[in-house]
């Protein structure tokens, strides 16, 4: 807090001890009140509070007459420095207390009180009179005296209505005096009042500052945790694709432009179609293949692409794979082998397919539409995976493969029903 930056420090000679001192220095009336002292190991916290009295012993009170009242003479007992407010109190020579006609009490911007009080004395016989001010908290005071000689009461002398007149003028001094004073009290406890709201504000953007880096760590620290589990046993965890790439190796491919744009022309498009839409899958003039695989095909390893297919209506994505060479055996064994996701409308299907039919054929419910789908291929476990990017989800896995040849990638803007031969 700004009104104690520079004048707090921590005393910790005995936090072996579990005891820690907040030393306070040029202490002001301000620091009066309550403070708590919070204790925290661990999870274990305690705290307690502690009341702060400040005590301020101001100056002797200074007594002198004011002037001659009607059938008495007024006096006034003064007296600045005190904290807190403090008593007054009027006494005789005899030790009897008197009343006070009038009592004015006022803050400086120390905090610090200034006493205004009088009194009419109207027994000329009272001698000596005190006028004592005592802290209430401590229970210390001070006093003076001042003597009133008889001579100087009132008697029935011409002067006294000069004085009817003059009194009236002096109770409006007062009164103006008292307003002033009042006025400037209520300033500072304005004044007091907005510091305080100041200060609450801070703190209260401290503590949602603090509660967000704490939850912001949290959630690291959480993710770190579910991370930590996820790679323990991640080939069934089929969550996490961001994850699932660290296990795996990124595959050098490239789009086939020259096809992309026959398939993006509409009317070459549509004439491919029209070459092949009542031709049996074996007698189609070619896939189409937009990707390329700059490398031989995988026979080994985790590898992973990624394809964005965006407003795209129809399309073929997956892994075709070709068989080994055998001496000896017909070329029909060549032929190739596709595992591949399709979308056709709003229709997307799982499929298995070798140049003569389809051995698989599984419907596919996605709650949304995928814009980027990435391909996980891991040769050993025979598993060809496919998930949703952008929702980071599982979409379908062939994982009843048994690899005997080299996978190569496969992307085409048809469904299988249009297109399927040798790769281009």
């Amino acid at each position: 807090m700004l009104e104690y930056r520079g004048r707090t420090e921590l005393v910790r000679n005995s936090i072996n001890k579990g005891g820690v001192a907040l030393l306070i220095q040029h202490v002001r009336a301000s620091d009066h009140g309550q403070y708590r002292c919070h204790f925290k190991d661990g999870q274990s916290s305690q705290e307690a509070i502690v009341e702060l009295h400040v005590i301020g012993l101001g100056s002797a009170p200074h007594v002198h007459m004011m002037g001659p009242e009607v059938g008495g003479i007024r006096v006034l007992c003064s007296a600045d420095g005190w904290f807190p407010k403090p008593r007054v109190q009027w006494s005789d020579m005899m030790g009897v207390n008197l009343q006070s006609l009038s009592e004015v009490q006022t803050q400086d911007e120390d905090g610090l009180f200034r006493v205004e009080a009088s009194l009419v004395v109207m027994d000329s016989s009272l001698g000596n009179l005190t006028c004592s001010i005592q802290n209430p908290l401590s229970g210390q005071e001070k006093a003076s005296a001042i003597f009133l000689p008889e001579p100087f009461f009132p008697r029935m002398d011409p002067w006294k209505a000069a004085l009817a007149g003059t009194v009236p003028i002096l109770m409006l001094l007062l009164a103006g005096i008292s307003y002033t004073g009042w006025r400037q009290h209520q300033a500072k406890e304005r004044e007091v009042k907005k510091k305080k709201t100041k200060s609450h504000e801070r703190d209260q953007m401290k503590k949602e500052k603090e509660m967000a880096l704490e939850a912001k760590e949290n959630l690291k620290a959480e993710l770190e945790r579910r991370k930590a589990l996820y790679l323990v046993d991640w080939k069934k965890a089929l969550l996490y694709p961001d994850w699932r790439k660290e296990k795996f190796q990124l595959a050098n491919v490239t789009i086939n432009q020259e096809i992309h744009q026959n398939n993006s022309d509409p009317e070459r498009k549509e004439n491919f179609r029209e070459e092949t839409e009542d031709l049996s899958l074996s007698d189609k003039r070619g896939d189409c293949n937009l990707i390329t695989l700059n490398q031989e095909g995988f026979t080994s390893g985790k590898h992973y692409w990624e394809v964005g297919i965006e407003d795209i209506d129809e399309w073929t994505l997956g892994v075709y794979e070709k068989p080994a060479v055998k001496s000896g055996l017909s070329t029909d064994l060549q032929n190739k082998i596709f595992r591949v996701i399709e979308k056709k409308g709003c229709e997307y299907r799982a499929l298995t397919c070798g140049s003569q039919d389809i051995s698989l054929k599984e419907h596919l419910l996605l709650e949304k539409y995928p814009q980027k789908i990435v391909i996980f291929l891991d040769y050993e476990d025979n598993d060809i995976s496919f998930y949703d990017m952008t929702q980071g989800t599982h979409i379908f896995s062939f994982t009843q493969a048994n690899f005997s040849g080299s996978l190569y990638p496969y992307f085409n803007l048809k469904s299988m029903e249009h297109s399927l031969s040798e790769p281009y």
